[in-house]
């Protein structure tokens, strides 16, 4: 399941790590500084072409809040990333049938324009604003979680480090130290949710392997016309959250339980609630806070489950619907094929940026910039949340709790 979704990840984080060094504020609050129909539009086709995997996209999508985004837009981009993309669609057409792509499409399009009506009323501006406020304080948006900072000092954001970095210039884009701070931003995200990362492929290899198709199918309710379509819409993004399952490695259980007799818009739904596994609904609380990632969850379920249940309906009303054989299962074994020469190319990408990131101050980045001597993230010394002096020399830190921790033995982490 990594292995099939490696280059995507590279890629998602890669990208993050461009627009964190590249791209300025101003021109994300320019693009997507709002949610009209063209922006919204835009965000889609930004969403596309990034082409990240769940993990990656939030990581993204966070980049692009932190820097002006208007967060409607934001939570567009997000879906159209991991759901209109085209590796994705290609691994439906293989497993399931040209039914399934043609559904995500279309449903991906329902969900955007769903979210568009009520997104003003699922999120207001006062929360919204206080997320952005709490990305931008490196700590969450939510006052009752500031005490425990602590918990999450391995894991901050690196939303400080986004204000003192200069826009995109030809000079800036042909200096080996921008890139070297952009590979820092890449590599800086990949440490901060290792973590979700490994508990997410982890567990999801273990429920593939360890629990009987059965189980999930006993969820279902069976036989029972429109009343069966909504059921199954509605519990499909539930055994997403349960499954753990992310991006395009949902691919394989979805066409197991398509096989297993689970509604079309069951399925579709359960596709599009790769947006909140757990692991990524943990991410979100530490991103935005717990009150904005209650509802997040509430109104993907919302267009999740609406959306794979119009869809399905609609296939059905057309006689287009698949049936309910299929080939290959599951991915279990390796094959040399396209997915794997991607990942050689991204596995060389991935292995000049840690090299970049690596040798960071030779080439000459890093200006500004410091590093947290207790959980190795970079942080920009104008407005470190801490700082520390020993012995005539300052120590900067991502957050009061790595500043208590250093101080306790500030020894130990010097040498």
């Amino acid at each position: 399941m990594f292995w099939e979704t490696l280059w995507p990840l590279v890629l998602g984080f890669g990208l993050s790590g461009f627009v964190q060094r590249f791209i300025g504020k101003r021109l994300i609050e320019k693009k997507l500084g709002d949610h009209r129909p063209a922006t919204l539009a835009r965000a889609s086709g930004y969403g596309m072409a990034s082409s990240s995997c769940s993990y990656a996209a939030s990581a993204l999508t966070k980049s692009m809040f932190g820097k002006g985004a208007d967060f409607i837009s934001s939570l567009v981009f997000m879906i159209s990333s991991t759901n209109l993309v085209i590796e994705l669609g290609i691994v439906l057409v293989v497993l399931i049938g040209w039914q399934f792509l043609i559904g995500e499409f279309f449903g991906g399009i329902l969900m955007i324009i769903v979210l568009a009506l009520i997104g003003l009323v699922a999120f207001p501006k006062s929360l919204v604003e206080r997320a952005r406020a709490g990305l931008d304080q490196g700590k969450s948006s939510n006052p009752d979680q500031v005490a425990q900072m602590h918990v999450a000092q391995s894991q901050v954001t690196q939303n400080q480090l986004i204000q003192a970095q200069p826009g995109t210039t030809n000079e800036a884009i042909r200096s080996l130290s921008a890139w070297s701070d952009a590979a820092s931003f890449t590599v800086s995200d990949l440490k901060m949710l290792r973590k979700e990362l490994l508990i997410g492929y982890l567990v999801a290899g273990i429920l593939a392997t360890l629990i009987p198709l059965r189980f999930w199918n006993s969820l279902f309710v069976p036989g029972n016309g429109v009343w069966t379509a909504i059921v199954n819409a509605v519990i499909g993004p539930a055994i997403a959250v349960l499954s753990f399952v992310c991006s395009i490695g949902n691919v394989p259980l979805a066409a197991a339980l398509w096989k297993d007799g689970i509604s079309f818009g069951g399925v579709i739904s359960f596709i599009f609630a790769d947006l909140i596994t757990f692991p990524l609904l943990m991410i979100y609380r530490k991103f935005y806070g717990i009150k904005l990632t209650l509802r997040i969850l509430a109104v993907f379920w919302l267009i999740m489950s609406l959306a794979g249940f119009v869809i399905g309906e609609v296939f059905s009303a057309l006689r287009i619907l698949p049936n309910h054989q299929v080939g290959q299962l599951t991915l279990s074994r390796f094959s040399w094929n396209y997915t794997s020469f991607l990942n050689v190319i991204f596995l060389v990408i991935f292995g000049v940026t840690y090299w970049l990131y690596r040798n960071q101050s030779k080439l000459g980045g890093g200006s500004g910039l410091a590093i947290d001597p207790i959980c190795k993230m970079q942080v920009n010394t104008s407005n470190a949340p801490a700082r520390r002096e020993v012995a005539g020399k300052i120590y900067y830190f991502c957050n009061p709790g790595c500043a208590d921790k250093f101080s306790e033995h500030p020894e130990r982490y010097i040498s």
